[in-house]
C-alpha cells in the first residue's frame, strides 16, 4: 500500500461535480452502455473498471462528449451538458487526459506548460506569437512543474523524458487548464512500478482540488487511492461503491477481480 494516499481518510462525500443518470449508448443494434448512473465528486477519485468489452471507453467518451448518448442525462454541477460539444464542455472545466496530453517534444518542459496556460490567461488566439511572449506565464508554469516533481528539469526537452515523466508533464499541462473535473484514461498504463507509485501519489494529490475519474487496470492502485468504484460488465453497472464493497461482491470477483486483463 502506498503511504499517505489512502482513500480511507477522505471526508464525507460532497456534491457531484459531474454526474450521469440513465446513460445509454447504442451502435445500431448493439447496446454498448445501458442505464449507467455515476457521480464524480470533488476531492475524490472515482475508478471505472471492468473486464474486456465492459463499456468503460464508451462511458468515458460519453462523459467527455466525444460520443452523444442515445439516452440519459449528463450534468456538470447544475448545468445540463448532455447535448454540448466537447470543446464547450472543456471550456466549462471538464478535461480529459488524452484530449490535451500531447506534448511538444522539441520544446522544453516549461514551454510546454506555458503553451497550455495560454487559454486560461486569455492568450489562446495569439498562437502565432513567439514563445518569448509567454514569459509572464513562466512563474505559474514552474509552479505546476514543481507540483508534478519536474521543476528541476524545466529546461529539458520533453522528448528526452522517460515515459513516466512524460505522463507527469501531461498532468501538468492538464492542470494548466484549471479543471474542475479531470478524466484520466489508463493513466498508469505501460509504467514500471516506481513510476506507478509516483503517478498514483500525484493523482491522489491532484484530486484534492478537483473531481477525478480514471479508467484503470491496476487493481492495487484502485484499492489504494480510489474512493468510489464503478464496475461495468457488458455495458451495465455490475457493482458500485467503495473498494471493500465491490471487491467482496462475488459477481465482481468472478468477472474481474484477481485479473489484470482489461480493455
Amino acid at each position: 500500500m502506498m503511504a499517505n494516499v489512502s482513500a480511507h481518510d477522505a471526508p464525507a462525500r460532497p456534491r457531484a461535480a459531474l454526474s450521469a443518470r440513465g446513460l445509454s449508448k447504442s451502435f445500431g443494434n448493439f447496446q454498448a452502455v445501458k442505464d449507467v448512473d455515476i457521480d464524480i465528486r470533488h476531492g475524490r477519485i472515482h475508478a471505472l473498471i471492468g473486464p474486456n468489452g465492459a463499456g468503460k471507453s464508451t462511458v468515458f467518451n460519453l462523459l467527455t462528449k466525444f460520443l452523444q448518448p442515445s439516452a440519459g442525462k449528463i450534468m456538470y454541477g447544475e448545468t445540463d451538458i448532455t447535448r454540448m460539444d466537447p470543446a464547450h464542455v472543456a471550456r466549462l472545466g471538464v478535461a480529459r487526459s488524452f484530449q490535451i496530453s500531447a506534448t511538444f517534444g522539441d520544446m522544453s518542459l516549461v514551454d510546454n506548460v506555458c503553451v497550455a496556460l495560454q487559454r486560461p490567461n486569455g492568450l489562446a488566439v495569439q498562437f502565432w506569437r513567439p514563445l518569448s511572449s509567454l514569459t509572464r506565464l513562466r512563474p505559474r508554469a514552474m509552479d505546476l512543474l514543481d507540483r508534478v516533481g519536474l521543476a528541476d528539469m524545466a529546461d529539458h526537452r520533453a522528448a528526452d523524458l522517460s515515459y513516466g515523466r512524460k505522463r507527469a508533464l501531461e498532468i501538468a499541462t492538464t492542470l494548466a487548464l484549471d479543471p474542475r473535473v479531470l478524466l484520466l484514461d489508463e493513466p498508469l498504463a505501460g509504467m514500471g512500478q516506481e513510476d506507478v507509485e509516483t503517478m498514483a501519489g500525484l493523482i491522489a494529490d491532484v484530486a484534492r482540488d478537483c473531481a477525478v475519474l480514471m479508467v484503470e487496470h491496476n487493481i492495487s492502485v484502485v484499492a489504494d487511492i480510489g474512493h468510489d468504484i464503478t464496475v461495468l460488465q457488458r455495458g451495465e453497472i455490475l457493482s458500485q461503491g467503495g473498494y471493500a464493497k465491490v471487491s467482496a461482491d462475488p459477481r465482481v470477483r468472478e468477472a474481474y477481480m484477481g485479473t489484470e486483463d482489461d480493455d
